[in-house]
């Protein structure tokens, strides 16, 4: 059987202050966790020759040595358990990396792109909001099969990679959050603008066999400007201004609140 592969040919694009993240990330790593991890084995080394100054005894390394021996099999259990997520998760930021920098163009084209909204409970990847309307974006950054051809069908109602139903139906997540962003911004400007979700699949084929696909669009991410450019402009320049004022306002509220929680 052969391996899964990341659909990402290529990694993405590097980040602003990734670099500054990078080095803050090494210098607490190499200078303060390292330091402070000797300082605990070094202080416990002290407390157990101190407890064994006052009450002598001669050694006993049975019982640390299965407490080490736990400690030891309880790690490699944590390691088993959770490195595969990890792996996961590192390959969906990825995908939401490369994602946004592509989205990024859209500017020129008169777009306001937002990422990672945080709402209750569940995050957007990407907003943008242009003159075809404002649309939702869940990326999907999926393993593709180590053989054969790599393809998302969608006939309007299921949904499958690669012959597959996955276990969460990405469709109904998708459009759940376009509503979502529907109502914040009717709640916020007073104005019901048109949203339309998007689910993009990096390095994946799709085969859409809808007749219409007015109400959701299941896209590669270089198709994704293609689409946009055949659109009709729906929204006028000051209510684009206005829903990303807005929406603007809306993403500095919400990392006030989770500043507040940490």
């Amino acid at each position: 059987m052969t391996e899964p592969r990341s659909p990402l040919k290529d990694k993405p694009l590097r980040n602003p202050g990734q670099s500054v993240r990078e080095q803050r990330f090494e210098l607490f790593a190499d200078k303060l966790l390292a330091p402070g991890l000797l300082v605990m084995l070094f202080s416990f080394w002290a407390l157990i020759e101190w407890v064994r100054y006052f009450v002598p005894s001669p050694p006993k390394p049975w019982i640390p040595s299965i407490v080490v021996i736990a400690a030891i099999a309880y790690a490699v259990w944590q390691f088993r358990r959770n490195w595969p997520k990890i792996h996961m998760l590192k390959q969906a930021e990825d995908g939401e990396k490369a994602v946004g920098q592509h989205l990024e163009n859209l500017r020129a084209a008169g777009y306001a792109v937002f990422h990672d909204l945080v709402g209750t409970d569940f995050n957007v990847d990407h907003v943008i909001i242009g003159p075809a309307g404002l649309f939702t974006i869940e990326t999907k950054t999926w393993n593709k099969p180590g053989k054969g051809s790599p393809t998302i069908t969608f006939d309007g109602e299921v949904l499958l990679a690669a012959g597959y139903k996955p276990d969460r139906n990405p469709v109904i997540q998708a459009k759940a959050q376009a509503s979502w962003l529907q109502r914040l911004i009717a709640e916020s400007t007073g104005k019901t603008l048109p949203v339309r979700p998007v689910v993009l699949f990096p390095g994946w084929f799709i085969d859409d066999s809808r007749a219409s696909r007015r109400d959701l669009w299941v896209l590669e991410p270089k198709a994704l400007s293609g689409f946009l450019a055949k659109e009709p402009s729906v929204v006028a320049p000051e209510d684009v201004k206005l829903a990303s004022f807005h929406l603007s306002r809306f993403i500095r509220e919400q990392e006030k609140v989770l500043e507040a929680r940490k």
